[in-house]
């Protein structure tokens, strides 16, 4: 994604993928189109705090009119500094992405210089200046609790984005969740057996098989109710994405196993009746902290006696989490209205506090979501035209482009890690 201009920066500064060649829509984008109000005492404190962090990583940043400061590595280019400052006086790390979807800053590299950030996100700010944290902060905003009105609109405005949106990226599976691949560097080629790899595992720790009645709760798709219908078993697959239920039932018709799939718009928090087994695929950092233990208190409440349930988790160091659970991120105002992120912390003290259920495995893959968000990213850019051609602009492909690259450093520097779980319930052999 170059700009369709001459580039005005220097012949021998690296060319910048994805640098801006239109302005940001105000009325689609108003608070990228327009820095937020930072008065010069608060952009200079922000322009000395960023300046105090940089000098002491491994990135080069090299800001517009001055010099570069950093001890080298990934480089990040700051064409407009007064803007970037501001924001990020004014709105802290909304601010940071905000600044990108605006073109006011661009890497060459935006994964490697973002796993920096990551690898060194709890001591960006130095102690002494921990307090600076409270003038950024937001608070979550009230209207995106995950209610089950709340929930739906939240799901809705990420997952009904378009089908073909997803489609452009993903792949032939239509899997929105980590693979399993056999090695790396992961090829793209071996993306859609990587995650049919990923769904039969899960599907193996729930012994799903022929005739389980199997609760699937987040349907994606449909990958996995379609996999486990081929197995024998008798699916009910729980959506709140008109999007994806539409696209869900059109494939199970397709592939002659409607009879065996039944797919429903309908919250977790509406199930009825009893299973053999439940199997749930990132779904949990839809749920929301205070809807965890209801969460969980359903998986138990719906599985029979000697069940087994197979989840798949994207988990985060406790503290941090903490330190997320009430604030208001990019990511929760651009990317996932209303979600959270846990830790293996709060996962395993929420099954043990609010359940009969018991932890009985756990296997973490965090590398192997990076390389699968690296696929999709790569893929989302160079289909760049085709993004363009179903309606959506040039800061909705940046703000894609941060988000994957974002999740992908996360991943890369340790920050994140993504869970396979599985729970059981005593009771009787099946």
């Amino acid at each position: 994604m170059t700009a369709t201009h001459p580039d005005p920066r220097p012949t021998t500064a690296p060319r910048i993928p994805g640098a801006r060649s239109t302005p940001v829509d105000p009325a689609r984008w108003p608070d990228a189109a327009t820095p937020p109000r930072a008065s010069s005492t608060r952009r200079a404190l922000a322009a000395a705090v960023v300046r105090r962090a940089l000098e002491r990583l491994p990135l080069r940043v090299r800001f517009a009119g001055g010099d570069a400061v950093g001890l080298g590595g990934p480089l990040v280019e700051v064409h407009d500094p007064d803007a970037f400052h501001g924001r990020i006086g004014a709105r802290g790390l909304i601010g940071f992405g905000e600044s990108y979807m605006a073109g006011e800053w661009d890497a060459p590299d935006p994964v490697g210089a973002l796993t920096v950030l990551a690898a060194h996100a709890p001591d960006l700010v130095p102690s002494p200046l921990q307090w600076l944290r409270r003038l950024w902060h937001e608070r979550r905003p009230a209207a995106r609790r995950n209610t089950p009105e709340g929930a739906r609109a939240n799901i809705s405005d990420h997952y009904d984005l378009s089908n073909d949106l997803f489609a452009l990226f993903l792949d032939d599976t239509l899997s929105y969740s980590s693979a399993v691949f056999l090695g790396f560097p992961a090829r793209r080629e071996s993306l859609a057996a990587a995650q049919r790899r990923k769904i039969d595992r899960l599907l193996d720790l729930a012994e799903v098989g022929e005739g389980t009645r199997l609760l699937e709760i987040g349907t994606g798709w449909g990958e996995l109710a379609l996999r486990a219908a081929a197995r024998g078993a008798h699916v009910t697959t729980l959506t709140l994405s008109r999007e994806q239920r539409d696209r869900a039932v059109e494939r199970t018709h397709g592939a002659g196993l409607a009879d065996r799939v039944q797919v429903e718009l309908r919250d977790y928090r509406e199930v009825s009746g009893t299973y053999d087994a439940v199997v749930s695929v990132e779904m949990i950092e839809a749920v929301g902290a205070e809807f965890w233990p209801v969460y969980f208190r359903t998986l138990d409440a719906c599985l029979v006696p000697g069940g087994r349930a197979a989840l798949q988790a994207i988990t985060m160091p406790h503290d941090r989490m903490l330190a997320a659970r009430d604030t208001h991120t990019w990511i929760t105002k651009y990317v996932f209205p209303g979600g959270l992120i846990p830790s293996t912390d709060a996962v395993e003290e929420t099954v043990r506090d609010h359940t009969r259920l018991r932890v009985a495995r756990r296997d973490a893959f965090g590398p192997h979501y990076a390389e699968t968000l690296r696929l999709w990213r790569e893929t989302f850019t160079e289909r760049a035209a085709e993004v363009d051609a179903l309606g959506f602009d040039e800061t909705f492909r940046r703000l894609w482009t941060f988000y994957l690259a974002y999740s992908e450093a996360g991943f890369r520097a340790g920050y994140l890690d993504v869970q396979q779980y599985l729970l059981t319930k005593e009771g009787p052999a099946r």
